[in-house]
């Protein structure tokens, strides 16, 4: 399994190519990352989405029109994208509307895309919908705006709650083998071992 990271936006959001024998599928959608896979002749057959902030989701219409099918935990709306918030405070965001072809249910997971078997948990706190992707066999966990290296994700937003967010991390990432590899929805992977050990919002 080949995970190869881009990162576009202003929010400069981390997406991830995954490829294998089988196949290939994405983690998240931000701008930008629609041509850079054109740029690699790689169209992902799905596209898994870890929570619909705007700056993870600006290319899922663009991916979606190309061929993919997109994964979410729950359906699209402008509420979960923050343009709701955005043009109520003058910020003139905009998402281009997609639909949501699966959505994620915890309860139906483990799923296998591109022969990788995923498990699913919703760990909401920074926004309601947000999902951890976790791979046992590779001790690898996707966690889109939950956990970040030295930082967790930000909870003054619509749905958000640090508390929820906090116990969702420890009970759902840190119960996890230290030597899981950590790909964030922003900045640098880390590991849980190292996050237990050094991040100051887990101490």
């Amino acid at each position: 399994m080949k995970i190869t990271a881009y990162t576009g936006g202003f929010a400069q959001t981390n997406a991830y190519l995954v490829e294998t024998p089988e196949g290939t599928f994405l983690i998240d959608a931000p701008e930008g990352v629609a041509a850079w896979l054109a740029g690699k002749n790689v169209q992902p057959e799905h596209v898994l989405l870890t929570h619909q902030h705007y700056d993870h989701v600006l290319d899922a219409a663009a991916l979606q029109d190309a061929g993919a099918k997109l994964h979410a935990f729950s359906d699209y709306s402008q509420d979960l994208t923050l343009e709701t918030l955005m043009r109520a405070s003058g910020v003139p965001i905009s998402v281009a509307p997609y639909s949501v072809d699966f959505k994620l249910d915890p309860a139906d997971s483990p799923w296998s895309y591109a022969g990788v078997e995923i498990s699913l948990t919703h760990l909401p706190g920074h926004s309601p919908d947000s999902v951890i992707l976790h791979v046992p066999a590779e001790k690898i966990v996707f966690s889109g705006d939950t956990l970040f290296t030295g930082s967790i994700g930000r909870t003054d937003l619509p749905g958000g709650s640090q508390r929820i967010l906090l116990d969702g991390i420890a009970k759902h990432l840190m119960v996890l083998p230290s030597e899981t590899r950590v790909f964030p929805g922003h900045g640098p992977s880390s590991t849980i071992g190292a996050e237990s050990a050094s991040n100051p919002f887990l101490q």
